[in-house]
């Protein structure tokens, strides 16, 4: 077997899950479990500057082997996987695609009728889960591809190359990847994050991104006496539902489009809760939504007097702005994979990502394929081929930089 798959075996089977609800980083101990065995295999590799620091980050250098002056480059993948489904997979399974549905267990399947791009990859070899968990490549199919590339540049003297940094984050998939970040002390004058799809990705904008807490202070009696008294909050969280846009919601948009989202709603006729998510790339279109809340909250508080409070935080912001001053950056990856005969595919991020925070925070950092396709579920699946290409992209990558 490939030592890129054996790598990624290993990697799955250590459930890093993040939690949200806890408040220590790394957020779970699976991933200080993971950085820890990162951190034993970047040694024997023979990097440098190794470590993983109390909060969970692992940090490597593999050494410039050139005297010619080359900008210092950084690959970031994050440790951690999606909450939503358990991240330990012990059962996954390789094999080679012959088209039509793919049975994961009794109850489950990847289905052509719903992932029609399947019929793209007749013939490549899978690997998918049992069903029962996250396959665990969003993104550890991105660190297996980082560890497989520094391997063979460090068997591959012949190839020049500047100084690599390397960092595995904690805790992306709940938003907190690059809080604790230890810029300054990771000294790149650029990075790719390998936390992409599908083969030829290559994505330098992302949605701005805010969250949304409404709460709704109702007034309960009995039902029997409730007319003119009873305040229904959940009645009230309904009709901020049905004031936003029908269009902007997740289900309806694609590309550039952005979207209100109703992420969880929890209470009763005395007291709700509402949280919501915002999306949009348009920095303007983002305030605007932003403001539309606001302006719903008012109206309400108009006509029920006063029985609605809101906060709104910034999450992340669109990287574009801080990528477009070095569009070589995103040319170095083009040229890297028309050389590698991958068509580039540049698009926009309808998510976030560790390279927007960190773009902001000093290190331009645009995002690059894994090879992954449905990330997040249990129909996860990666074909073997591409998470070999995303390695060979970032051998490629550096290489180039150093000519």
């Amino acid at each position: 077997m490939d030592k890129i798959i054996e790598r990624f075996k290993k990697y799955i089977a250590i459930d890093t899950k993040s939690d949200e609800n806890s408040s220590t980083c790394p957020s779970t101990s699976g991933q200080l479990e993971l950085g820890d065995l990162l951190v034993e295999e970047l040694k024997e590799l023979g990097l440098e500057d190794v470590r993983q620091d109390e909060n969970g980050y692992v940090y490597a250098t593999l050494k410039s082997n050139t005297n010619k002056k080359v900008p210092t480059i950084g690959f970031i993948s994050h440790l951690d996987t999606s909450p939503d489904l358990d991240g330990k997979c012990t059962n996954p399974r390789i094999f080679i695609y012959e088209g039509g549905d793919i049975k994961l267990n009794e109850q489950y399947s990847i289905t052509e009728k719903e992932f029609p791009f399947l019929k793209d990859l007749v013939g490549k070899e899978f690997i998918t889960t049992d069903g029962t968990t996250l396959l665990g490549a969003d993104d550890k199919a991105g660190i297996s591809a980082i560890m497989d590339a520094m391997e063979y540049l460090i068997k591959h003297p012949e190839i020049k190359h500047g100084d690599i940094k390397i960092g595995f984050t904690p805790d992306e998939e709940i938003g907190r990847g690059a809080d604790l970040f230890d810029v300054k002390g990771f000294n790149a004058d650029f990075a790719y994050t390998v936390d992409g799809g599908p083969v030829g990705e290559l994505e330098y904008e992302n949605f701005n991104a805010a969250s949304v807490k409404i709460e709704i202070q109702g007034k309960n009696v009995h039902p029997g006496t409730a007319k003119n008294i009873m305040v229904n909050s959940l009645r009230i969280a309904m009709e901020i539902e049905n004031m936003l846009p029908i269009n902007e919601k997740p289900e309806y948009t694609e590309g550039y489009e952005g979207f209100y989202l109703l992420d969880e709603i929890t209470g009763n006729i005395d007291h709700t809760v509402v949280n919501y998510i915002i999306r949009d790339h348009c920095k303007e279109k983002f305030e605007r939504k932003k403001e539309d809340f606001r302006k719903i909250v008012d109206f309400l508080n108009d006509k029920y007097g006063n029985i609605i409070t809101i906060e709104i935080k910034d999450s992340y912001y669109n990287m574009r702005e801080k990528i477009e001053p070095h569009m070589e950056i995103i040319e170095l990856a083009k040229k890297s994979m028309i050389e590698l005969g991958i068509q580039p595919i540049i698009q926009p991020i309808r998510g976030g990502t560790d390279g927007a925070r960190l773009s902001y925070m000093g290190l331009p950092c645009p995002n690059i394929f894994t090879g992954g396709y449905n990330f997040h579920g249990r129909f996860e699946f990666i074909p073997t081929e591409s998470m070999k290409l995303a390695s060979e992209l970032i051998v490629k990558i550096i290489e180039n930089n150093a000519k």
